[in-house]
């Protein structure tokens, strides 16, 4: 019998030649990741079971990115709990404040994940490397600890979905907008447990940043993973990040899929998912006449270079709407500085955005854009749940970065079309 791409890499990690779906297997890990909201747990379940060693130092990454700069005392003492820890064991990869930037941008972008790894995080959107063709899940802090001092997790082999794809994106629809298409058409449960598996010929047409954000919320379709093929687009993203090798592993012909979605890419229009489920998901021209209060473009989901330059397209030469605020959270210093070399800097402030450190920020109602009762956003990032960005009775539309930026402008719900 055939194996998934998900099937192989954790195979390879157990030491196995084959697994099957529904098998619990230990693997050998890549990666242990932990932020600093899930870190001190993490770190306090490590002292609690005795722990007085980790597996690798390289191999461990605790970035400050989810309250930071630094919001209130409690945030400041997590971060000192990470900080510690991480001089304690000689943690290569710490990244705080300064040189950090939001974890699942960040890592990729500093090759610290790459092609063929088997990598557990704490957060639940670690599943975003899969989009390099690597085996990435969320996981809880106990098992984060476990994974820091052995090297080592169980899983059960997930069953897998097989998204076709063909065709490519029409101008203005992006790789958010397939996620929210495939979300809104299967469910937050549609893939409870499975790994999403991208394949066809329109995969070639897709931007690493898109598919870093498709990756990014196979969480939200309850999936345990999702994953695109290793091909050239992947191979010149690692090129001068990546140091040290990485394999490129692919389906059999015969891989066992549990359902097959076709998907034809140039049939996708701008979606927008509506609160307060991301499967509540209307196309552009299905939205309606709905104002709203604030606009935030950034996150581990679109706070890349590619998403900014979107947005800079929209709001040049234009001012966000007065009844709006519009915020601009780049992921990592490094777009922080690629904005700048750009004059993207320039052109949000002269559209009057407000333009903030990298940070998680706002997207899980952390700081820096917090809602109150009654308003609503057109946010770029991956949740729209009840109280997610602040007061219970606020309102979360996702978005793409172009979909936020025309709203951002015109003050409500809107497409560039409308501009």
């Amino acid at each position: 019998m055939g194996m998934t791409m998900t099937q192989k890499i954790l195979a390879a990690h157990a030491g196995l030649d084959s697994v099957v779906a529904g098998q619990l297997i230990r693997a050998n890990l890549d990666l242990v990741l932990g932020n600093d909201i899930t870190t001190p747990v993490g770190v306090n379940e490590f002292n609690k079971a005795g722990f007085d060693g980790i597996f690798d130092k390289e191999k461990i990454a605790i970035v400050m990115d989810h309250f930071t700069p630094n919001k209130d005392i409690k945030a400041a003492e997590q971060c000192v709990t990470c900080r510690n820890f991480a001089k304690q064991f000689g943690i290569k990869h710490f990244y705080d404040t300064g040189r950090v930037g939001v974890e699942h941008a960040l890592l990729p972008e500093q090759g610290i994940v790459k092609a063929g790894d088997c990598i557990i995080g704490a957060d639940s959107h670690t599943c975003t490397y899969g989009a390099l063709g690597a085996f990435s899940t969320g996981v809880g802090s106990t098992d984060m600890a476990a994974g820091m001092a052995t090297g080592q997790a169980w899983f059960k082999v997930p069953e897998a979905i097989k998204f076709n794809l063909t065709g490519e994106l029409p101008e203005n629809v992006t790789g958010k907008d397939l996620i929210l298409h495939i979300i809104g058409m299967i469910g937050v449960d549609g893939a409870l447990y499975k790994s999403m598996e991208f394949a066809g010929e329109g995969v070639k047409t897709m931007s690493m940043e898109s598919r870093l954000c498709v990756s990014n919320m196979a969480i939200e379709a309850g999936a345990k993973n999702g994953i695109w093929p290793v091909d050239e687009v992947t191979e010149e993203y690692m090129k001068g990040r990546v140091q040290g090798e990485w394999t490129k592993f692919e389906a059999d012909e015969d891989a066992e899929y549990v359902q097959t979605i076709d998907i034809n890419l140039s049939e996708l229009k701008p979606t927008v998912a509506f609160p307060h489920l991301p499967e509540n998901t209307h196309t552009i021209d299905e939205v309606g006449d709905i104002t709203i209060d604030q606009v935030v473009i950034g996150s581990c989901t679109n706070g890349r270079i590619e998403d900014m330059e979107a947005a800079a397209k929209i709001l040049k030469g234009r001012k966000v709407h007065p009844d709006v605020r519009c915020l601009i959270m780049p992921a990592t210093q490094l777009v922080y500085r690629q904005m700048m070399e750009r004059g993207y800097m320039e052109i949000f402030l002269d559209a009057e955005c407000a333009i903030t450190a990298p940070t998680c920020g706002p997207c899980l109602g952390g700081h820096s854009g917090i809602l109150a009762a009654g308003e609503k956003c057109v946010a770029t990032t991956n949740r729209n749940f009840v109280q997610r960005m602040g007061a219970p009775g606020s309102e979360i539309y996702l978005a793409s970065p172009i979909v936020a930026a025309a709203s951002a402008v015109a003050g409500k719900v809107a497409g560039p079309d409308e501009l």
